[in-house]
């Protein structure tokens, strides 16, 4: 076996403004107003309604059910009536069919089936629980959990990693979920090793957390399955293939599954709404989001209800101290810029990130300097990639692995020509993959 590394090629040490929100506790905040579930939250087929406007429902409550394997089904946060099923706008600018519901404010609960105690359920039950509890991969690429827990060969996973790297700038929910709710964590790590028998659970922290760290290290002492390793921090430590790379030596590429190398990975919060499926019954209903930023009056973590409008988060961190130049859905590296603040939160909303200055420059002509290079954690040249992407040169794109990009950031982070290299790859990888589908269509026809 390939030693562990604890670290990886290229990457960056960005600004990382944690100390706006490490120091807040996980708080609590109820939704005022009307409740927005998108059926589309999630990598896969869009969930299907199964309320009609004017049914009364609770929270916990089924209101959409999968359309499909890889789908999951959507569960209502508070109780309150179905005001309208119409498209409303998600943080990426689209129009999503959602559910709408009037919030009564009496937050009243369906009463959860009992649950077996863990040694008694076998692993299809454990997957069949995760599944109806609509759990997906928290960390904002939204893959429906009990699919990624169903690998073809079960017996040939030798490492569960639980992503505590947490490497995004300005994001503290991971470590506040670490500090607050270890227990959580550690039980639903349990949860996913009862799955694979011949593999080792690895927590995968950041050297920067050093509190968790220690924390973790102590409960799992007596964990004879369960590991606790230290990662050298550096930006991008919490993308998948480098941080299966730090964790184990093994390499993959985007043709193939975590699974292919032995390897399921986890984000923190997937872990603990796995625990909550499958020892409590209970479906993925809240999330933790940092709101933060230089332009936030009062940085916190909240524990929010999926579904509760952005504006209500602003208005709980206090409003603006400053008027804000950019707001980002997600960190600075990977989050999407938003226009307007009228957006539900999601399963996969991480942070809300609010800055007083607009760091984004005008982009001028490539100097030839090799620092996107030396950065890029997938050992591309993504000034190249850039080029073949703005000329629609797909054929040079996928020749010189532009399919390889995990979009990152890091090109674009370090260029002093300020030139959006990670837009103009993204654009082109969504490209490639849209042609490739409509060729795969046309060979079944």
């Amino acid at each position: 076996m390939a030693k562990a590394k604890l670290t990886f090629m290229g990457g960056i040490h960005p600004y990382d403004g944690k100390d706006l929100s490490k120091d807040k506790p996980m708080k609590a905040v109820l939704p005022k107003g009307d409740l927005v579930y998108p059926l589309s939250q999630h990598i896969g087929a869009p969930a299907r309604p199964i309320v009609a406007k004017g049914d009364h429902v609770l929270a916990g409550q089924k209101i959409a059910e999968a359309g499909g394997f890889v789908s999951a089904s959507v569960f209502c946060t508070v109780s309150g009536t179905v005001k309208s099923i119409e498209p409303r706008r998600v943080v990426t600018g689209d129009n999503v069919m959602s559910i709408v519901v009037e919030n009564d404010q009496r937050y009243e609960e369906v009463e959860y089936p009992p649950v077996k105690p863990l040694e008694e359920l076998s692993g299809e039950e454990i997957i069949n629980l995760v599944k109806e509890a609509g759990v997906v991969g928290m960390g904002g690429a939204g893959f429906p959990t009990h699919v990624k827990l169903s690998p073809k060969e079960p017996d040939k996973i030798e490492y569960v990693i639980a992503n505590c790297a947490e490497c995004e700038p300005y994001l503290t929910s991971d470590y506040r979920r670490m500090l607050e709710e270890p227990d959580k964590l550690i039980g639903g790590l349990q949860v996913i090793l009862r799955l694979f028998p011949n593999a080792k659970g690895v927590l995968a922290v950041e050297d920067n957390k050093p509190d968790c760290i220690k924390l973790l290290t102590e409960m799992t002492s007596d964990e004879p399955r369960i590991t606790v390793k230290k990662l050298k921090t550096k930006y991008p430590q919490g993308s998948e293939r480098q941080l299966i790379f730090a964790v184990t030596g093994r390499a993959i590429n985007s043709s193939m599954l975590p699974a292919d190398a032995g390897c399921i990975v986890d984000n923190v919060d997937t872990v603990v709404a796995v625990n909550r499926a499958v020892r409590e019954g209970k479906p993925l209903m809240n999330r933790i989001v940092t709101v933060t930023g230089d332009a936030i009056a009062n940085p916190q973590n909240f524990i929010v209800r999926i579904g509760t409008n952005y504006h209500e988060l602003i208005e709980e961190a206090g409003g603006f101290s400053k008027e804000p130049e950019k707001i980002v859905s997600g960190g600075p590296m990977m989050g999407f810029g938003i226009f307007d603040l009228d957006v539900p939160t999601t399963k996969t909303a991480s942070a809300l990130l609010c800055m007083s200055k607009d760091e984004v420059g005008e982009p001028s002509a490539c100097i030839n300097c090799g620092r996107c290079v030396e950065a890029c954690p997938s050992r591309l040249v993504p000034t190249l990639l850039s080029t073949y992407s703005e000329h629609y040169d797909m054929e040079a794109f996928e020749k010189h692995d532009g399919m390889e990009c995990c979009e990152c950031g890091c090109c674009s982070y370090v260029c002093p020509a300020k030139r959006q290299l990670t837009q103009a790859i993204k654009s082109m990888r969504k490209m490639v993959l849209a042609e490739r589908r409509k060729t795969s269509a046309a060979n079944k026809k």
